[in-house]
């Protein structure tokens, strides 16, 4: 019975101590009311004092097919490869998301629209601030990895939506210079490569010419030494394409007679243009016009389509102000609790 009473003493005694801690805490009410008031009000102060901020953000994808037709024009023709939308776009997404273009934004829009005193800091911790603002990112990089949004965030809603469409702009305008470069220097490379072939093919046909030319002196000679002024075999009579061939262009070529040789012989001496007589001149004549008709700045070609340009906004996305003012009740009231515990706990020993 004593050892019940014994037990029942500690329970006894603790909520004693409650009761006891609950009176002190509404003795000291006036205190966490203070500490609540005044946590909230530095909360709401900042909620509503804070500059807002606003984010804009611009969607991009590839180009469809008929955007770059124009890039592709007389291309197969100048046997040249056709560039495909992938081709185009990785342009594109190469310069969209390249440090140097972003460098070059940060240099050439944002320092200069600081005020001077800002821009006079630092200009590694401008560029953490301007990063920390700036981002261009593929959302969902698994499923559609070819969709990126160009996001900028600020405290004017105006600026923040024209920046992401400039930035979009100067994207594509580096990588239509990109292109006509590497148009340039392709049929740059296709023309030498064909030039050169044109020079190989003159060069051998003039060796040809002046090898046929000495086949027919030595003919011409060996036909006004056996006295054939006249064809001695006509090709009619020939027994087969092979004795033909050495009739026309071989060894019997005397037989033709020392008329129609010293003919053509007087023909190939007087040639200065073998150009008529190269079969695959013309092709590759062709194929360099097509060349020199390719424009480098075609009209109605884009390397991307715009999803979604920046429209300027018109809710802050920071700061949350409700949950700033909810956040500083809720604060200050643990304080003001935590502090009247603390004083409670000071007078308790005194």
């Amino acid at each position: 019975m004593n050892q019940r009473i014994t037990a029942e003493q500690p329970r006894a005694s603790d909520e004693i101590d409650l009761i006891e801690l609950v009176k002190q805490l509404w003795l000291q009410k006036w205190l966490i009311v203070g500490c609540t008031v005044i946590i909230t009000a530095l909360a709401a102060a900042y909620a509503f004092l804070t500059p807002p901020t606003y984010e804009a953000s611009a969607g991009v994808m590839p180009p469809r097919l008929s955007d770059i037709s124009g890039y592709n024009l007389g291309r197969s023709e100048a046997k040249l490869n056709e560039f495909t939308v992938e081709d185009v776009f990785s342009v594109y997404k190469r310069n969209l998301l390249s440090g140097s273009l972003k460098y070059q934004f940060f240099d050439e829009i944002y320092l200069p629209s600081l005020p001077a005193e800002d821009s006079a800091g630092a200009k590694d911790k401008l560029w953490d601030r301007f990063n920390s603002g700036f981002s261009v990112q593929a959302p969902d990089a698994k499923n559609n990895p070819d969709y990126f949004v160009v996001k900028v965030k600020g405290e004017k809603p105006e600026v923040v939506a024209e920046w992401a469409n400039q930035y979009v702009k100067m994207a594509a305008d580096k990588s239509a210079a990109g292109m006509r470069t590497n148009l340039l220097t392709e049929i740059g490379t296709r023309a030498q490569s064909l030039s050169r072939q044109i020079d190989a093919l003159r060069v051998t046909a003039e060796k040809r010419r002046n090898d046929r030319v000495a086949r027919l002196q030595e003919a011409l000679v060996v036909a006004d030494a056996v006295g054939y002024d006249a064809p001695q075999v006509t090709p009619g009579k020939t027994s087969s394409d092979g004795d033909f061939a050495e009739f026309m262009d071989g060894n019997l070529m005397y037989m033709r007679g020392a008329k129609a040789v010293k003919a053509e012989l007087a023909v190939l001496e007087k040639r200065t243009n073998d150009d008529p007589f190269i079969a695959e001149l013309r092709g590759i004549e062709n194929q360099m016009d097509f060349l020199q008709k390719i424009d480098v700045n075609p009209d109605n070609v884009a390397v991307f389509t715009l999803d979604s340009p920046a429209l300027v906004p018109e809710t802050p996305i920071a700061p949350k102000k409700m949950l700033i003012l909810v956040l500083g009740l809720v604060l200050g009231a643990m304080l003001g609790v935590l502090i009247a515990l603390v004083r409670a706990l000071i007078i308790k020993r005194m």
